[in-house]
């Protein structure tokens, strides 16, 4: 069966996503060894990958405090609307017993 013109494109941006990501990590390798002979100093396999591991552990580390500011924002939010809403049921029940006073 031939593949549809939506599954095509899928497999098609996906095929393009991996290739960009291929040649990032080139890129990114490429820099690594230089950065290294410009050192003096002999590029390895295990260096490469610290390298990456580090990007990584740095990229954890800026997404856990982006969610920690969203977190903070949303529980402030939430608290704040809570308070708000208890206040509003107070004002409302005593317009209600006002009322029937």
């Amino acid at each position: 069966k031939i593949m549809d013109n939506k599954n095509l494109n899928k497999v098609e941006n996906a095929v393009n996503e991996v290739q960009w990501k291929v040649d990032n990590y080139a890129d990114r390798a490429r820099d690594y060894i230089q950065q290294q002979r410009n050192e003096n100093k002999e590029p390895t396999e295990e260096g490469w990958l610290n390298e990456v591991k580090n990007n990584v552990a740095d990229a954890w580390e800026d997404t856990k405090d982006a969610a920690s500011n969203v977190w903070a924002e949303s529980k402030t939010w939430a608290n704040d609307t809570w308070e708000k809403t208890k206040d509003a049921a107070e004002d409302v029940k005593a317009e209600i017993k006002k009322a029937t006073n």
